[in-house]
């Protein structure tokens, strides 16, 4: 392959921007694999709809990754965590080396929620020092979303998840 000098000019100066970055944030950019999908979704609850627009985390490296490290979420924001097969009931998440307290709602099958847990981080270097967050019930997906949504809008158990770009879950009644 030959290259134009066009072209080596450009890498040139993407080379030189990149070393003028601080390290740490060099160091972030790179080590963040982005994530495929962003998409809206709704929960329905007494309240109405509340709509989300959410990071989906289908791959086993995303969902171990989740939101770790990151310290801001945006509070129309959250992460969807969506897995082939059903979990079983004592399947949890963990926060690890996540910085932000979050809510997450375990999703069945129908869509409807199961379960909601409050999960603050966990401030410990040592993974087995972090508590866990099991559903206690069978579940399909998984929504984090700042800790305190759920509660601040009535969001409960029954209360019904949808996601219109994957035609999934369930509908409003």
């Amino acid at each position: 392959m030959t290259l134009t000098r066009r072209q080596l000019l450009k890498t040139a100066v993407g080379v030189s921007l990149a070393a003028c970055l601080p390290l740490p944030l060099l160091a972030a950019w790179a080590a963040e694999p982005a994530l495929a999908n962003t998409l809206p979704l709704a929960i329905h609850s007494e309240g109405g709809p509340h709509r989300l627009d959410v990071e989906v985390a289908e791959t086993v490296s995303q969902r171990q990754r989740g939101l770790m490290g990151r310290e801001h979420l945006p509070e129309a924001r959250g992460m969807l965590f969506r897995f082939e097969s059903e979990q079983p009931a004592g399947n949890a998440f963990w926060m690890y080396r996540t910085l932000i307290p979050l809510d997450i709602a375990y999703i069945d099958g129908e869509g409807r929620i199961v379960a909601i847990n409050t999960m603050p981080p966990c401030e410990s270097d040592t993974p087995r020092e972090c508590p866990s967050y099991p559903a206690g019930a069978a579940y399909h997906a998984a929504l984090e979303v700042n800790a305190g949504y759920f509660a601040e809008r009535g969001i409960q158990v029954g209360d019904c998840v949808s996601v219109p770009a994957l035609a999934g879950f369930c509908r409003p009644e």
